[in-house]
C-alpha cells in the first residue's frame, strides 16, 4: 500500500503509538507532519524518519491549545500545500478518584483528548475540502465501553471521540472527508518482553497488542478505495472486550 505524495499529520507523533503511525506513513512515501508538544520527542522522531529515507517535519504542537492547533494547519499547509490524512492520536490519561479529581485536570484531559479531535479535524477539513476530500481517523480507546475505577475523565473524552467520529463524518460527508474510529484494547508501547503468560491469555488472539497493529488499521481505513467505511469504530483489543474473565 503506497502512500506516496499523500500529506499526514499525526498528533502526539513523539513517542508510542504515534511515531510508529508516523514512522509507518513515511516509509510508505508519505510527507509526515509530527505535531508533537515535547520538543525532544518531536525532533527526535523527525531525525529518525529522515534518517531512514522519509520526509518529516516536526511542528511544535500542544493540541489542548486552539492557537497551536490553527498554526499547526496553517504550517503544514505552507510547507505541502495540502492536507491528505489527519491521525488525532494525541492524548493523556489521568486515573485519579472522582471525589478528588479538580475541574482543571478535567478541563485539561478533555481539552487534549477530545476538543482537540473536533478542532484538529475541522481546521484539516476546511483544507481537504478545498482538494477534494481527505481522511481522517481518530484513536480512541476501549475504555470508551468498558472501565476501571478512577478513569472517568479518560474514559469519557475517549466515549466523546467515538460520539465524536460518527457526527463529523455526516456533517463532512458531502465534500468527501471520510471519518473512522480505532479504539485500541492493550497496546504495549513498552518492552514486550516483559508481558507475562497471564498477560497474554487475557486476549482471543492470545497475545498482548503491539502498535503495529494499530498502524495496520490506520493504513487500511485510510487507503485508497475503502471509503465505503465511513463514520464507524473499529476495536482492535484481541477480541479482550469479548472475553468473559472471572478473577
Amino acid at each position: 500500500m503506497s502512500y506516496n505524495g499523500k500529506v499526514v499529520i499525526v498528533t502526539g507523533a513523539g513517542r508510542g503509538l504515534g511515531s510508529c503511525i508516523a514512522e509507518t506513513y513515511a516509509s510508505k512515501g508519505a510527507k509526515v507532519v509530527l505535531a508533537e508538544k515535547v520538543p525532544d520527542l518531536g525532533l527526535a522522531s523527525e531525525k529518525s524518519i529522515m534518517s531512514a529515507g522519509g520526509i518529516a517535519t516536526y511542528i511544535p504542537t500542544d493540541v489542548s491549545r486552539p492557537d497551536e492547533i490553527e498554526s499547526l494547519i496553517k504550517t503544514s499547509v505552507e510547507l505541502y500545500g495540502k492536507i491528505d490524512i489527519l491521525i488525532n492520536n494525541a492524548g493523556i490519561s489521568k486515573w485519579k478518584s472522582p471525589y478528588e479529581i479538580t475541574v482543571e485536570e478535567w478541563d485539561e484531559i478533555i481539552n487534549t483528548n477530545l476538543r482537540s479531535v473536533f478542532l484538529c479535524s475541522r481546521e484539516a477539513a476546511k483544507i481537504m475540502r478545498s482538494h477534494g476530500g481527505g481522511s481522517i481517523v481518530n484513536i480512541a480507546s476501549t475504555r470508551a465501553y468498558m472501565s476501571e475505577p478512577d478513569s472517568e475523565a479518560y474514559a469519557a473524552s475517549k466515549g466523546g471521540i467515538v460520539s465524536l467520529t460518527h457526527a463529523l463524518a455526516t456533517s463532512f460527508s458531502p465534500d468527501h472527508i471520510q471519518v473512522n474510529c480505532i479504539s485500541p484494547g492493550w497496546i504495549e508501547t513498552g518492552d514486550y518482553n516483559q508481558l507475562n503468560e497471564a498477560d497474554h491469555n487475557q486476549h482471543l488472539s492470545g497475545r498482548v497488542g503491539k502498535p503495529q497493529d494499530i498502524v495496520s488499521a490506520c493504513l487500511y481505513l485510510t487507503g485508497e478505495g475503502n471509503d465505503f467505511i465511513n463514520g464507524t469504530n473499529i476495536t482492535v483489543d484481541g477480541g479482550m472486550t469479548r472475553k468473559m474473565i472471572y478473577l
